[in-house]
């Protein structure tokens, strides 16, 4: 076998390598971040949030006891983690036998299958699932029989005010909010401003969010230090976001970026749907003079030799071979480069980006003209 051969054979095994992604959240983000390495990305991990439990759970037990008096009939179960942390919790603090009476007594709704999964695992079977893993959905379909009734709702973390609204508004008698975690800022603030400056510059590929609290933070944070704008141009022209369900994916579409989304709501789903999506249109080759020429990511690929590019040098790159052969003018090129950046900036530029490349052959000049993949 050739060393092409050998090359193709090593992408083929790898389908994201070349490609940066950013990883923003928390809670399992070493098994996110080990799968999207073995399939050869390279990972930028900046958390946007903390999961913060309750001070000393004296909250969470303070409305555990409320439960425990008010002998609910319904019972909504918006995540596994939560759920399974208020068990853990009451059972820590000697109220693990009654809680799971009332348990029993009370008619379970759950949020999706991860949180069905969660009630089963602790002994409890489930009455109803939202259609489509939605809080809101969950809540609309249970609303038709709480008119008079007392009903749990363990949140999110983020508040859940529409949702303890809407079953208030059904006519529920009492609405107890169960809180078994709470969201806080990331304990590395420095992280989350090199993950905005990736993003905005084109050094990242594509970002992956796996909670609608995530995306909000990045968002807030981007406002905070004055990038929003051009945050929201990379999301929407630039980067890949990813998320791991319509949950994660509703503050990004409200702000019109459309995210890939899989079927299944899970971490697996998540990155199949971005390594099929990279691998199909995250890429671009082009035949030149010197053989197929590919760019994966921030990798230069020309025969078995390949050679990462830095932020400025791909933009440049990524320009004249997109063009496929066609003359990018001078002008086109100066505006990817800083603000301000003068002709001798873009000459200087080209410089070490022939440099940079397997072939500095790949890039042709066109005197008084512009540049050319060489075709």
């Amino acid at each position: 076998m050739s060393v092409a051969e050998l090359d193709t054979v090593g992408r083929a095994a790898s389908p994201l390598s070349g490609f940066r992604i950013a990883v923003t959240s928390e809670r399992r983000s070493a098994e996110l971040i080990e799968a999207l390495q073995r399939r050869g990305a390279q990972v930028q991990h900046a958390p946007t949030l903390r999961m913060a439990p309750l001070v000393e759970d004296a909250e969470l037990l303070e409305q555990t006891r409320l439960v425990l008096g008010l002998q609910p009939e319904f019972v909504l179960v918006s995540t596994a983690y939560g759920f399974r942390r208020w068990f853990e919790t009451a059972d820590a603090a000697g109220l693990g036998d009654e809680l799971t009476q009332v348990l029993h007594d009370a008619s379970i709704h759950v949020r999706g299958p991860k949180a069905l999964g969660a009630v089963r695992a602790l002994g409890f079977e489930a009455d109803g699932m939202s259609s489509d893993e939605l809080t809101s959905t969950l809540v609309s379909e249970v609303s038709p029989k709480v008119a008079g009734k007392t009903v749990v709702l363990q949140q999110h973390g983020i508040g859940d005010d529409p949702a303890a609204q809407a079953l208030a508004d059904a006519g529920a008698s009492e609405v107890i909010r169960i809180s078994p975690y709470r969201w806080g800022p990331p304990e590395d603030a420095d992280r989350m401003t090199h993950l905005l400056r990736a993003l905005c510059s084109g050094a990242i590929d594509a970002v992956t969010f796996t909670s609608a609290p995530a995306v909000r933070a990045l968002l807030a944070a981007a406002e905070e230090q004055g990038c929003y704008t051009e945050l929201l141009e990379a999301l929407q022209f630039r980067v890949c976001c990813v998320t791991v369900g319509p949950v994660t994916a509703a503050p990004l579409r409200e702000v019109g970026i459309e995210p890939l989304v899989p079927e299944r709501h899970r971490m697996g789903a998540m990155i199949r749907i971005l390594v099929e999506h990279l691998s199909d249109s995250g890429s671009i080759s082009c035949q030149t003079v010197l053989g197929s020429c590919e760019l994966r990511g921030d990798t230069v690929l020309l025969g078995g030799d390949d050679r990462e590019l830095s932020a400025i040098q791909l933009k440049l790159f990524k320009a004249i071979l997109s063009a496929r052969g066609r003359v990018v003018p001078r002008a086109r090129l100066v505006s990817l480069l800083p603000d301000g950046s003068s002709d001798h900036a873009l000459d200087m530029a080209l410089s070490r980006l022939r440099r940079a490349l397997p072939d500095p052959q790949l890039i042709s000049t066109v005197v008084k003209r512009g540049y050319r993949i060489n075709v």
